[in-house]
């Protein structure tokens, strides 16, 4: 179990309370016995898990409740949510809520008949996948220069292009298609669409076998002259990109919530076994390079945490935090990743071995520094507003 939060900081109402114990005890029922089960499964997806997350709301308690969902809209309580279930599994953690992901650009974009229509399925007893389709093979973190054409056909579009690297691809019942109306426009002609898995022209690939987070499936989605009605374009022609950017601001602030938990989970395994192991006659951790380098992950993880509450109240305040977002996936994801191979280290054979967590935990660290940006574009984007 994670530490308590820092609330002499930041006072959780009983309702955040309630929440944030609802997702720790989940994980620490449900996700943490089924990870290395699950990791090793690798293409299966967790189906009875996701079922089992929707019976107590986790898999819609992000959304609003006017359509049946549990009402934390706020980043702030999400990112409390978030960390408790990755440090569980941040692989199953991650998957239970990827339906937030889908319906952020259709709650900043939609009309309100698209979010009763869409959003509403989410919160059933048993609801559909949906999936964000937006990373192409040339074009990932400029979202810019994507390629995916949209073309206007009377009251519909015709949409042609490649998506790769989608998570929940092939088993998702919709998708959020980012294309373009003029590729010569850059930003102005990003547009957002749904599109039902079943339309005609619609394929996936295979899942990809992956080092990591394999709980979660990520295929190609093919769209062949897609024929979509011009009801399912989200937002005006050319409004797609602001949407984007602004869905890649809130994910990038809960994933910086995400392997906080994996970082904290690491560090707490490793603090126990540090203390349980004994060489040269005390305790491992009262050698100094060992309770240095640990010393070093705890000042981090609490570091990585307070960036990202900070750009997490940003956003519920309405401010620009590209910035700050930017901040708090790079910094929280690099520690992710220096705290999980100290606890390898820390452990020695063990942490090597499939007897402990860590080193799934490692390998599932890796994809944070490189999904929604990887950790050099996050460098791009703060270096970028340093001089503005």
């Amino acid at each position: 179990m994670p530490a308590e939060l820092p609330t002499e900081l930041v006072a959780l109402t009983d309702e955040q309370r309630a929440v944030r114990d609802l997702c720790r005890d989940f994980a620490r029922d449900v996700l943490r016995p089924a990870a290395r089960e699950v990791d090793e499964a690798d293409v299966e997806v967790p189906v009875a898990i996701w079922n089992k997350a929707a019976e107590v709301g986790i898999t819609s308690f992000m959304l609003p409740a006017e359509y049946g969902g549990g009402g934390f809209t706020d980043v702030f309580t999400q990112c409390i949510a978030q960390e408790e279930l990755t440090y569980g599994d941040i692989a199953i953690g991650n998957f239970v809520t990827s339906n937030g992901f889908y319906a952020d650009p259709i709650l900043e974009l939609g009309t309100e008949e698209q979010k009763q229509r869409l959003l509403t399925p989410l919160c059933a007893d048993v609801p559909p996948f949906t999936a964000l389709a937006t990373t192409e093979p040339e074009s990932g973190s400029d979202a810019a220069s994507i390629q995916t054409r949209a073309v206007r056909d009377g009251d519909a579009y015709r949409i042609t292009g490649r998506k790769t690297w989608i998570s929940n691809g092939g088993i998702a019942d919709s998708y959020v298609v980012f294309a373009t109306v003029d590729p010569g426009k850059r930003t102005r002609g990003i547009t957002a669409f749904i599109v039902p898995a079943d339309a005609a022209g619609l394929s996936t690939g295979e899942p990809f076998r992956k080092m990591g987070q394999r709980a979660i499936r990520n295929t190609e989605v093919v769209l062949d002259d897609v024929l979509v009605p011009a009801d399912n374009r989200l937002g005006e022609e050319g409004q797609g990109f602001t949407g984007l950017m602004r869905t890649f601001d809130i994910s990038r602030v809960i994933l910086g919530a995400a392997v906080t938990g994996l970082a904290q989970a690491a560090f707490d395994t490793a603090v126990e076994y540090a203390q349980q192991r004994h060489q040269f006659g005390k305790p491992i951790i009262e050698h100094q390079a060992v309770g240095f380098r640990l010393a070093d992950v705890a000042t981090r993880i609490e570091a990585s945490r307070l960036l990202t509450w900070r750009a997490a109240r940003r956003l519920d305040a309405g401010l620009d935090t590209s910035k700050e977002a930017a901040m708090a996936k790079l910094y929280a994801s690099e520690t992710a990743m220096f705290a999980t191979w100290a606890a390898v280290q820390t452990l020695g054979g063990w942490g090597y071995s499939r007897e402990f967590l860590v080193e799934k935990w490692m390998r599932d660290a890796k994809l944070e520094e490189i999904e929604e940006g990887t950790s050099d574009i996050q460098r791009l984007i703060i270096s970028r507003r340093l001089v503005k």
